[in-house]
């Protein structure tokens, strides 16, 4: 299990990479199977150079204009409110991009990357950022960074490493601590990494914003030695958990400084997706059985009140009640998280449906209207999520149907039809139209926050235990 969630959206890798090198798959040739690598290979690198040439250090490449914008302190911005004037980038894309490289084995690639980032990388910045999306791309990025720059098993850093990585986390997480100086443990959404808690700063945040944080913080402290950073992301946690209703359920959004819900419906998809997936995940890597107690109550909870057939639609947490009849491309995380639990017959039913879904429409729209089979007027967008294909490749380990690997080449065809242009892969603006936007997010090269490859898992199960 990926330390921070790290996924790659050469996820796309991990749907085909490993089992191209699977022999029940004895229907793909030698041949094919060098083609379907080849092609995911050139992917990456077209993604990865463009961003190079023309973006970094800056955040984000913008595909269209051949450009770059510096978007660390829009994510989570819907209004884009309190924007610095005077950032300049944090190479974030190439902090996420990290992991893909040693996946690949660019192992060259990857030691200029880390030296780079030793040498020029500073959080001592006028910058408002939002926590949940800090601790997850840019935290977990070195963290995961820093546990395969000092693995012995890789071929990389001869005696040039000496923890930088980790210093630059640990210097970050530390950042990051006043947003936790609330009477409820809760977390602020947004904290300025040069000057801290802002004035009049907003109390509101998500489920997944405050219940989100332990795989990162908990696993720089067990590299660090220091217990702060998962003190308080587990006191957050359980705060958050304590709040759930008599039904095993939470809402969406929250009141840091009060302890009291804002929005009581609820789902599996944005707000709450990630409070799921890291209660699962950290019982796997921290071992302990109070994670697992939470999640597994928490899972009967969403069978119970939210699954319909193979859907998931929204319900009030007081009651359980439906509320929204809609599918979001993020719900798409949770079929690979049932085949973690070994709920396999349930993640296949879901995971059909979303392919249906892709299927119909080329890529995977953010939002769906279920009870009106249609898509959201005014989210018609697709940001290169890489979520279905995480959880097909759960469901081909789980399962070795050469289905899922069919599955995962459409993705890859799809990608490079709809999104692909000379200068890098561009996000979707209308699913119904394929009109692109000019933004090539930086999850796409390395959603480094949300899936696991096996050789990281295996590493950090041995780093942290």
């Amino acid at each position: 299990m990926s330390i921070c969630r790290f996924l790659k959206w050469v996820m796309l890798l991990l749907v085909i990479f490993p089992s191209l090198f699977d022999p029940s798959l004895s229907h793909f040739d030698s041949a094919k199977k060098k083609q379907m690598r080849e092609k995911v290979r050139k992917m990456f690198y077209h993604a990865y150079e463009n961003y190079m040439t023309h973006a970094f250090p800056h955040d984000e490449l913008k595909p269209l204009t051949r450009s770059f914008t510096d978007s660390l302190c829009e994510l989570g911005n819907l209004k884009l409110e309190h924007l610095p004037q005077n950032y300049n980038g944090t190479a974030l894309t190439l902090i996420e991009s990290l992991s893909s490289l040693v996946i690949l084995g660019n192992y060259t690639e990857f030691e200029r990357a880390v030296l780079w980032l030793s040498e020029n990388l500073s959080f001592d910045v006028d910058a408002r950022v939002n926590l949940f999306e800090g601790n997850i791309r840019v935290l977990g990025g070195l963290v995961s960074a820093h546990i395969l720059a000092t693995d012995s098993m890789n071929r990389l850093i001869q005696g040039s490493y000496k923890n930088q990585l980790l210093d630059l986390a640990k210097d970050l997480g530390q950042r990051f601590l006043p947003a936790f100086d609330t009477p409820t443990g809760l977390p602020y959404a947004w904290i300025n990494l040069k000057y801290g808690l802002m004035k009049n700063e907003t109390t509101e945040t998500s489920t997944s914003g405050c219940g989100s944080l332990i795989l990162e913080m908990g696993a720089l402290s067990r590299l660090t030695g220091d217990p702060k950073y998962e003190s308080a992301s587990l006191r957050a946690l359980r705060k958050l958990w304590s709040m759930r209703s008599s039904l095993n359920l939470l809402g969406t959004t929250l009141d840091v400084e009060t302890g009291e819900w804002i929005e009581h419906s609820s789902g599996i998809g944005a707000g709450v997706d990630s409070f799921y997936e890291y209660l699962f995940k950290a019982h796997i890597l921290f071992g302990k059985e109070d994670f697992w107690r939470m999640f597994h109550s928490a899972y009967l909870a969403v069978q119970k009140y939210f699954r319909h057939g193979p859907w998931y639609h929204e319900a009030d947490m007081r009651t359980g009640k439906a509320t929204y009849w809609q599918l979001t491309s993020l719900q798409a995380f949770w079929p690979g998280l049932q085949v973690l639990v070994g709920d396999i017959e349930a993640a296949n039913s879901s995971h059909r449906e979303f392919v249906h879904v892709w299927k119909k429409f080329g890529v995977l729209p953010e939002r769906y209207l279920l009870d009106h089979q249609m898509v959201h007027p005014t989210e018609k967008y697709y940001p290169l999520r890489p979520e279905l294909a995480e959880s097909t490749f759960y469901l081909y380990q789980a399962t070795k149907d050469p289905w899922y690997i069919e599955v995962g080449e459409a993705i890859v065809d799809s990608l490079n039809l709809y999104t692909k242009v000379e200068g890098g892969f561009a996000s979707i603006r209308d699913v119904t139209t394929m009109q692109t936007e000019d933004h090539q997010h930086s999850f796409f090269l390395a959603e480094t926050k949300k899936s696991q490859n096996e050789q990281v898992q295996c590493l950090c199960k041995s780093v942290l235990h």
